[in-house]
């Protein structure tokens, strides 16, 4: 336990054999509860686990889970979230089982949520930029853009490195999450940054070092230029809607509706005029170019206005003081 709440730490395993002991080993005694969720590993990391731990008192907090059917990490980790809430846990931690996350920084993802100042924690591998120089170029390049991206997504415009797995969340807000509604592959920690946002959970980066060892990454640039777009668009969309629409009408709504009603009508003004005049070859005239200007100045002016509201609006109280029981 820490400051009397009981903790879980969920490891999604595929492929990872050579490394689960060494994970094991270095998660701090402070953890309750261990889930190892074998998601239909080639290399039956679960039932390694199992053997390995057969009789050992270390296995009294280890508790593995087989997937019949591959799930993807999203649902090897929503797995783990569940038998978390079955069993009363306080705050889940995810971790991979590649080692490439230092479990010695476990206490520091859950101390700020135990200290009233987060309901979910994230690490965050831009912080430190020493660290960005083990990091492949491919992979700094596309956490960038996907950061840039998520941003705008979320809300959450004082997060980095959204793809970032190593996480911990306090279960009064995890029972709130529609979890058979998350992504279960690779869109899975933006997808929870989404779902957060939606609620207004307070988010915080932990900054942390990029460790590689010449693993070859899962996020393959392919997948993310045909899959990513759509997915983040429509959640964007959906987040203006719940936030501006739903649950809320303020000002950024004020400035978002007309400043796109002015910017639209403007720009759809000035093509059409632009559109006769090229037609007749007649230039024009200046009150026409000015009645299409205004418009478009002004609503791109509300735009940006609220713009600014969003990135002032970003949750900061924890929401599970708010929560019951």
């Amino acid at each position: 336990m820490i400051d009397g709440l009981r903790v879980a730490v969920v490891i999604p395993c595929f492929r990872v054999r050579r490394h689960i002991d060494g994970v094991l080993a270095s998660i701090p005694a402070m953890v309750d509860r261990i889930y190892v969720v074998d998601d239909r590993c080639p290399e039956e990391t679960g039932r390694h686990v199992s053997e390995r731990l057969a009789g050992d008192v270390r296995g009294d907090r280890v508790r593995v889970i087989q997937h019949a059917v591959n799930q993807g990490v999203g649902g090897a980790v929503i797995s783990g979230y569940q038998a978390a809430i079955e069993e009363g846990m306080d705050i889940v931690v995810k971790i991979d089982g590649d080692g490439q996350m230092d479990a010695a920084m476990l206490p520091l993802f859950v101390s700020s949520i135990s200290e009233k100042r987060a309901d979910y924690t994230k690490g965050n591998r831009f912080f430190e930029i020493e660290s960005l120089r083990g990091m492949p170029r491919g992979r700094l390049f596309g956490n960038a853009m996907l950061s840039l991206v998520n941003k705008l997504t979320s809300g959450y415009w004082d997060v980095m490195d959204p793809t970032n797995g190593y996480t911990a969340i306090h279960v009064k807000v995890l029972k709130r999450i529609p979890l058979e509604k998350l992504e279960r592959r690779y869109f899975f920690e933006s997808d929870m940054l989404f779902r957060l946002g939606t609620l207004r959970a307070a988010v915080v980066d932990i900054p942390m070092a990029a460790r590689y060892a010449g693993e070859a990454s899962s996020l393959h640039i392919g997948r993310v230029v045909l899959n990513f777009p759509g997915k983040y668009a429509v959640r964007f969309f959906k987040r203006l809607f719940y936030g501006y629409l739903l649950r809320d009408f303020n000002a950024g709504s004020v400035q978002l509706a007309l400043g796109l009603l002015l910017f639209l009508s403007g720009a759809a003004f000035g093509s059409w005029h632009w559109f006769l005049s090229t037609s007749a070859g007649v230039a024009a005239t200046s009150g026409t170019v000015m009645l299409a200007a205004l418009p478009v100045l002004l609503g791109g002016h509300l735009l940006i206005g609220a713009l600014n509201y969003d990135i002032a609006n970003v949750p900061r109280r924890c929401l599970y003081e708010l929560l019951p029981d």
